[in-house]
């Protein structure tokens, strides 16, 4: 997993090791940016206690749904309003609806599901993102930025079995470190990374992506890379740690 720790360390040899000097007219920068990432996505990881005391049974909605795979989109906007500053939007549904079988008993939202009968597990885990990142580095073949992120997060976890229907729902503000950089090492062949997260208190959001990316046109750029989210939160009326793969096909268009 790329750990807040790791991704400090990457952005910093980049920022660092590559990006000595600053030139913020070595290359032309576009005013507005959209891309659309989609793929296969997978879990490895997804424990719910609902709620987190005696009254809740822990148990892993993983086995319930399945490790996928399923597909995912996202949807990044980026505004530069100078060589400096850029806005950044990003818009993250996701959901999985499966059905399986839980191999005990488990009380969750105040609802009773048994074992001897089918469950339909939901989870949903929409991200609505609004950010701001400065330009530190941008010279011939790099650039490096630093920000931050207001997300919002908009969650479900829903059981259903027979007449018996249990869901607890979330919608919340959570304030996350934004870094990124692009790397051009090889003609029209870029090295891109992207990290938002946080860690402290009773949780923690890691949401981090390496892609290669290839320039067919000037304002046309093809990606393939891979994505990580990990994170969740323990406080009294929730736990839920969930760690999701996501495989990306990437498609930017810049004006």
């Amino acid at each position: 997993m790329l750990t807040l720790r790791t991704s400090a360390y990457l952005f910093l040899i980049l920022a660092l090791g590559l990006g000595r000097g600053t030139n913020l007219t070595a290359q032309s920068i576009s005013r507005f940016g959209v891309e659309v990432e989609s793929g296969p996505f997978w879990q490895s990881r997804n424990d719910v206690q609902i709620p987190n005391d005696e009254t809740g049974t822990r148990f892993s909605l993983k086995d319930l749904v399945g490790g996928g795979p399923w597909t995912s989109v996202r949807f990044h906007l980026t505004w530069n309003l100078n060589d400096r500053h850029a806005l950044r939007a990003i818009l993250a549904p996701l959901s999985v609806t499966a059905t399986g079988s839980l191999p005990e008993a488990v009380t969750f939202a105040g609802g009773q599901f048994a074992t001897d009968q089918t469950v339909d597990g939901t989870y949903r885990f929409n991200s609505w993102r609004l950010g701001y990142r400065y330009r530190l580095t941008s010279r011939a073949g790099l650039n490096v930025w630093a920000g931050f992120t207001a997300k919002l997060r908009d969650a479900e976890v829903r059981l259903e079995q027979g007449e018996t229907i249990a869901k607890d729902t979330d919608l919340g503000f959570v304030p996350l470190l934004h870094l990124a950089a692009d790397w051009q090492f090889a003609p029209k062949t870029r090295l891109d990374f992207d990290f938002d997260g946080l860690a402290g208190g009773p949780g923690r959001a890691f949401d981090s992506a390496l892609k290669i990316t290839y320039e067919l046109h000037n304002r046309v750029r093809i990606g393939v890379g891979y994505r990580t989210l990990e994170g969740g939160a323990d406080v009294d009326s929730v736990y839920n740690f969930a760690w999701l793969h996501y495989g990306l096909l990437s498609v930017a268009l810049f004006l």
